[in-house]
C-alpha cells in the first residue's frame, strides 16, 4: 500500500472532508504520512476564499514536488474547482478533482487513476446531491466537526465560494444523527456543526426543517454531551433558534456572526441583506434572550469604495456593540465576482 500525505487549507468544511478522505484511505490500508515527510502520493485540499489562500495552495503543491519529484500530486478543493487548468499546469500535479469529485479520490487512488493527468470538475450551476465521505475520527482533534450543509445561494458581491461550492444542500437529519452517533462512539464529547451557509440548513429538504429543528433532534436522539454551531449569517438567527439556544443544556452559548461592515453604504455594495440598525437590534435581541451568550463577528476591511469615513463608521459601530470578540480580515479581489469589477478598489 502507498504512503500518502494530505494538506488542508481553509474552513472547517474542508478539514472535515479531508478527514473523510483520510478515513477512507486508512480503510484500504494506506499509510497516512505527515505532509512534511517524503510520501508516495500527495493530496492538497485547497481554499480560494482569498488570493493568499490561492498562493498558499500553490506553495504546498510545489513543496510536495520538491520533497519527492516522482510522487503524483492530487489537487482538490475550491481552488481546484474554480481554476483547475492553472493548478494542472504545476509540475507534479497528476489529477485535479473539483469539490464534487473530492469523494472520488480514494477510489481513484485504489484504481491507480490518480496519475492520469485528468481534470474532473463538475458544473456548480446544476443541483447536486449532498456529498459526504463518512467521518468517525478527526485526527489530532479533541473536538470533531460535522458537515451538515454545503453550498451557498446568496452570492455576496465579494465572495467566490458559491461558484466553487454550488447551490445550498443539506444532509438529512437521519444521516446527521447517524454521523453524530459514530463520532460519539469514537469518543468525541463535543461536535461543531458546520457548513458553508449553515443557517440555510434544511431549506432543500422535505418540510424544510431548520437548524433549530436539527439541534433538537440531535439532543433527543443522541448521547452527545456538547454541541457548537459554526459561523452564521445575521438574518439566519430566528426566534426558533434563539429559543433552542436558551433551552438547550448541551448547546454552547456562542454565536459567531458575519457582520462584514459597519457602514450601510458598504453593506449595500456587498449585497448584504441587513443594515447596521438591524444588526444592532439582532445583537441586543440575542443578549436579551440569553445574556450569557458570547457574540463574535467578522469584519472585512478594504472593500471597494471604503474610504476613511466608511472605515471610521465601522470602527465606531463595532465599539458600540457588546461583543465578546471580533475577527478582522482584508478584502481580497476574487476573479468573477461583482466586487472584482467595482470602481474604487482599495
Amino acid at each position: 500500500m502507498s504512503k500518502i500525505a494530505i494538506a488542508t487549507l481553509g474552513c472547517k468544511v474542508n478539514h472535515y472532508e479531508s478527514a473523510g478522505i483520510v478515513e477512507s484511505l486508512r480503510r484500504s490500508n494506506h499509510e497516512i504520512a505527515d505532509f512534511r515527510e517524503s510520501a508516495d502520493i500527495y493530496i492538497v485540499n485547497t481554499c480560494t476564499v482569498t488570493a493568499k489562500t490561492d498562493y498558499q495552495s500553490r506553495q504546498l503543491i510545489r513543496r510536495a514536488h520538491r520533497r519527492n519529484p516522482e510522487a503524483p500530486i492530487v489537487v482538490t478543493g475550491c481552488y481546484a474547482q474554480t481554476d483547475p487548468e492553472r493548478l494542472a499546469s504545476i509540475d507534479g500535479v497528476t489529477l485535479v478533482a473539483g469539490d464534487e469529485a473530492k469523494e472520488l479520490i480514494p477510489d481513484l487512488i485504489e484504481r491507480d487513476e490518480h496519475r492520469s493527468g485528468r481534470i474532473i470538475v463538475g458544473d456548480t450551476n446544476r443541483r447536486r446531491p449532498f456529498s459526504s465521505l463518512p467521518v468517525t475520527v478527526m485526527e489530532d482533534q479533541t473536538r470533531a466537526y460535522l458537515k451538515v450543509q454545503d453550498g451557498c445561494d446568496t452570492f455576496c458581491s465579494y465572495c467566490i465560494i458559491p461558484y466553487a461550492r454550488g447551490r445550498s444542500r443539506s444532509l438529512p437529519a437521519d444521516n446527521v444523527v447517524e454521523a453524530v452517533r459514530g463520532l460519539v462512539g469514537s469518543g468525541y464529547r463535543e461536535i461543531v456543526l458546520t457548513g458553508i451557509h449553515l443557517g440555510h440548513y434544511g431549506r432543500d429538504l422535505p418540510q424544510s426543517p431548520g437548524l433549530a429543528s436539527l439541534i433538537r433532534r440531535i439532543e433527543a436522539d443522541t448521547s452527545l454531551e456538547r454541541m457548537r454551531i459554526s459561523s452564521l449569517e445575521p438574518m439566519d438567527i430566528t426566534n426558533d433558534l434563539l429559543e433552542t439556544i436558551g433551552s438547550s443544556r448541551r448547546l454552547c452559548r456562542h454565536l459567531h456572526l458575519a457582520l462584514q461592515s459597519g457602514d450601510d453604504g458598504i453593506l449595500r455594495l456587498m449585497g448584504r441583506d441587513y443594515s447596521t440598525d438591524r444588526f444592532r437590534q439582532l445583537v441586543y435581541r440575542i443578549l436579551d434572550h440569553t445574556p450569557e451568550t458570547a457574540v463574535g463577528i467578522d469584519i472585512m476591511v478594504g472593500f471597494p469604495g471604503e474610504g476613511q469615513r466608511e472605515f471610521e463608521n465601522t470602527a465606531a459601530f463595532v465599539e458600540s456593540l457588546p461583543l465578546a470578540y471580533f475577527h478582522v480580515f482584508p478584502y481580497s479581489r476574487r476573479p468573477g465576482t461583482r466586487a472584482a469589477s467595482m470602481e474604487n478598489q482599495v
